[in-house]
C-alpha cells in the first residue's frame, strides 16, 4: 500500500495522531456537539487520565461535564444508569479493566437490563471506557482480557478498536448509540500513530457489528482484535517471505459478532487462526470459532485454530511476554491449519 504524504493526507481529511490523541478528539467531539454528553471517572479531570487520554478536556468543557469521582468503580457505574435515566449520555472510564470488578453488578444488572426492565422507556446510552488488555507490564488487576464475560451478558455491545482512526470513529459510534457499549481500549497500542478522520460525519462510519479485512490473503485468515490486529499482521508479513498469503480479519466489534464477514473471508481462504489475550477456555475465540463452524462449514479445509493466552491469572510484570501470544505460536497454529 503506498503511503500518503502529509500533505495529502490532510487533502483527504485526515491527521496523523497516536492512538490516544483520536480517542482524546472523538470524546472532544462528542462533547462539543451534545451537551448531554458527559464524562467521568478516576482521574479523568484535573490529570487527564492516567494515559492522559482526557488531557485538556476539563478546562475546555468545564468540570461541570468532565470531572473526576472517588475510586468506586460500582459507584461511578451506578452514577452513570442515573444520569443516562435522565436524559444525559453518560461516558465513565474505569481507569484499569481489572478495576470493572466490582463494577460488575451494576454492569450486568443495571446498565446491560435497564432498558429492556422499563420495556423501552429508560434508553441506557452509556459508553464504558476501559483501558484494556496486557502489553505493558503493569502489576496485578492492570492487565485483563474482559471482552467474553461482557459480550456474555445481553443488552451490551462490546467493541475493541486496533488503531488511531478506528479507535476515533468506532468512539463516536458508540457515544452516539443509544445503547450500552463496553469501549475496551488496547491500552498497548495508545501511542500508535495513523490517519485520523478530520470530521465527525458520520456517514464515513461502517455500521455496527461490521468487522474489515486488514489486509487480504488466500491461504488462511487470522481473526483478532485489539492489539493482537498488530501482532497478525506481523505475522503475515514473515509469512509471505515463505510465499504464505494471510488475510487479517479485525473483529472490532465482539457484540454483536460480524458472523457474515467472518464467513465470506473464510470462504476465501478456507482455514481460519484466531487470535486473543484473554485465556482459552471459554474466550471470546471459542464463539468465533462456532460461527465459522456453522456459517462456512462446507468451505473450511482444515480445524479452525486458536492461539491465546493461557489459563492462568493475567500475569504482572516480566511475565507476560510469555504470557501473550507470540509471534511463533500464531505462526505455528498457521502451519498445522495448512497442513490439512
Amino acid at each position: 500500500m503506498t503511503e500518503l504524504s502529509v500533505d495529502e493526507r490532510h487533502a483527504a481529511g485526515t491527521v496523523e495522531l497516536t492512538m490516544q490523541q483520536a480517542v482524546n478528539r472523538a470524546l472532544r467531539t462528542a462533547l462539543a456537539e451534545d451537551p448531554a454528553v458527559l464524562l467521568f471517572g478516576e482521574d479523568v479531570g484535573r490529570l487527564g487520565g492516567v494515559f492522559r487520554v482526557t488531557d485538556g478536556l476539563q478546562a475546555e468543557f468545564g468540570a461541570d461535564r468532565v470531572f473526576d469521582t472517588p475510586l468506586a468503580e460500582s459507584a461511578i457505574v451506578g452514577m452513570a444508569v442515573g444520569l443516562a435515566m435522565n436524559g444525559f449520555r453518560p461516558v465513565p472510564e474505569l481507569q484499569f479493566d481489572g478495576f470493572a470488578y466490582p463494577a460488575v453488578d451494576q454492569i450486568v444488572n443495571q446498565m446491560a437490563r435497564m432498558h429492556y426492565r422499563s420495556r423501552g422507556t429508560a434508553p441506557m446510552p452509556i459508553t464504558l471506557r476501559l483501558p484494556s488488555f496486557g502489553g505493558i507490564q503493569a502489576p496485578e488487576h492492570h492487565g485483563e482480557s474482559l471482552e467474553a464475560l461482557f459480550a456474555h451478558v445481553p443488552g451490551l455491545k462490546v467493541v475493541a478498536p486496533a488503531d488511531p482512526a478506528d479507535a476515533y470513529r468506532l468512539l463516536l459510534q458508540s457515544v452516539r448509540a443509544d445503547d450500552p457499549v463496553v469501549f475496551m481500549e488496547p491500552k498497548a497500542r495508545y501511542w500508535d500513530r495513523g490517519p485520523v478522520p478530520v470530521g465527525a460525519d458520520a456517514s464515513g462510519m461502517d455500521p455496527i457489528g461490521t468487522s474489515r479485512v486488514v489486509r487480504p490473503g488466500r491461504h488462511a485468515t487470522l481473526v483478532a482484535w485489539g492489539a493482537m490486529v498488530h501482532r497478525c499482521l506481523e505475522v503475515a508479513e514473515l509469512a509471505a517471505e515463505d510465499g504464505v498469503d494471510l488475510e487479517v480479519l479485525d473483529l472490532r466489534w465482539l457484540k454483536p459478532i460480524d458472523a457474515d464477514g467472518l464467513a465470506a473471508s473464510v470462504a476465501r481462504t478456507r482455514r481460519a487462526v484466531v487470535v486473543h489475550e484473554a485465556p482459552l477456555t471459554a474466550g471470546l475465540g471459542a464463539e468465533v470459532a462456532a460461527l465459522i463452524t456453522e456459517r462456512a462449514f462446507r468451505d473450511l479445509a482444515a480445524p479452525v485454530q486458536r492461539v491465546t493466552g493461557f489459563d492462568v491469572p493475567y500475569p504482572a510484570g516480566p511475565l507476560e511476554p510469555q504470557y501473550l501470544p507470540t509471534i511463533d505460536r500464531v505462526l505455528f497454529a498457521v502451519q498445522r491449519t495448512l497442513e490439512f
